[in-house]
């Protein structure tokens, strides 16, 4: 086998020396959008559907509601896979990531908002569980543990981070004039028997 140029890499997965991307490697994502295990992708459908077949729980109880968010976090554990927002709402009786969005911000969704469903202690139990998911982003993003690009897209969806830069405006004040109005009429306005008014006439 012939040894490759310094400056090409070799797979880990296939052991053959991997293409250079089209532009090159972004200084940012650089490879890691490539990189994938064996077995990756059977290990997120085989937690997809454990959280699929998980038996509806009663929301009104919140030792239940407690004992469920843990199973879920302990799903997402045991295949080494970080945990998401959309996977804890499922995981809460199928609902979807809006549903767990408006639990947490005390936001009713339609006209049938969790208000009327959830007990308070109950809400502030699925509450704590999703501000613990939001410290592991942060952590992941303080350790270098999550591609930053994906991180800064999980946070502004999940989290409510976002990117801005504020602009203070404030109303023009008037400085006091250095004239009073006669002086103004004085200056710029034309007496009515002006030579250039009678000029213009003509």
């Amino acid at each position: 086998m012939e040894k490759p140029e310094n400056d090409v890499k070799i797979s880990p997965r296939t052991g053959k020396p991997m293409k250079k991307p089209r532009g090159g490697n972004s200084p940012v994502i650089g490879n890691n959008g490539l990189m994938t295990q064996p077995g990756d992708n059977a290990k997120i459908i085989a937690i997809n559907l454990e959280l699929l077949n998980l038996p509806n729980i009663d929301m009104d109880d919140v030792n239940a509601v407690a004992k469920r968010l843990t199973e879920y976090f302990e799903i997402y554990a045991r295949s080494d896979f970080k945990p998401t927002v959309a996977g804890m709402a499922i995981a809460l009786n199928g609902h979807n990531r809006r549903w767990l969005w408006s639990v947490v911000n005390d936001k009713p969704l339609g006209g049938d908002g969790y208000k009327s469903n959830l007990r308070p202690e109950v809400a502030d139990t699925i509450k704590k569980a999703y501000f613990m998911m939001e410290n592991q982003w942060e952590t992941y993003m303080n350790s270098g543990k999550i591609n930053p690009v994906s991180g800064i897209f999980l946070g502004k969806n999940n989290f409510g981070y976002q990117d801005k830069t504020e602009h203070v405006l404030t109303p023009n004040v008037q400085q006091p004039s250095d004239y009073d109005p006669e002086d103004i009429r004085r200056r710029y306005m034309l007496d009515e028997g002006s030579d250039s008014q009678t000029s213009s006439d003509s």
